[in-house]
């Protein structure tokens, strides 16, 4: 990393997302909100700090995994955690986040946009991207069909073969 993308990245990975003044952190609701243990959600979200940082230096469209854009999707709704602190006073750049518009194409690109991010994250970082929290291209783009539920009036259960 050249000095201003490092003195950068110290910034991102300095960044809290959790109010301790809080009693349900952010790192609580994505935890819950995911049915992930708190340490994997704790992951996800340093992840998510590593996707941010790649969405600053690439000169390419990049593309998170599912896990990193359920975080992105979470600190989003924290609008001055995201908006202010973290676009404006961090990154002092808007990342937008914008919706597929469905189709063979959009997946073909963002097929490519994923290689190209992960490709570009053993670069920046010198090591392998987790394949529990950035899987593979064939899973990323073919083990999601997720449907919101009511868990408390809802039974859950996980297909035999699946």
């Amino acid at each position: 990393m050249n000095p201003d993308h490092t003195q950068l990245w110290q910034k991102i990975k300095d960044f809290e997302f959790d109010d301790p003044g809080s009693s349900f952190t952010f790192s609580d609701r994505l935890a819950r909100e995911n049915g992930w243990p708190l340490e994997y959600a704790l992951r996800a979200a340093e992840e998510y700090k590593k996707f941010m940082f790649l969405a600053y230096v690439c000169d390419h469209p990049v593309m998170p995994s599912d896990q990193v854009d359920q975080v992105w999707h979470l600190h989003l709704l924290y609008t001055h955690s995201y908006w202010k602190e973290f676009c404006g006073e961090i990154l002092k750049q808007e990342i937008h986040h914008g919706p597929a518009k469905g189709g063979d194409s959009e997946r073909t690109k963002f097929q490519d946009w994923y290689a190209k991010t992960l490709a570009r994250y053993r670069i920046e970082f010198t090591m392998d991207p987790p394949e529990d929290i950035w899987p593979v291209s064939s899973v990323r783009f073919n083990d999601i069909d997720f449907q919101r539920i009511n868990r408390r009036t809802h039974w859950v259960i996980k297909k035999p073969f699946a």
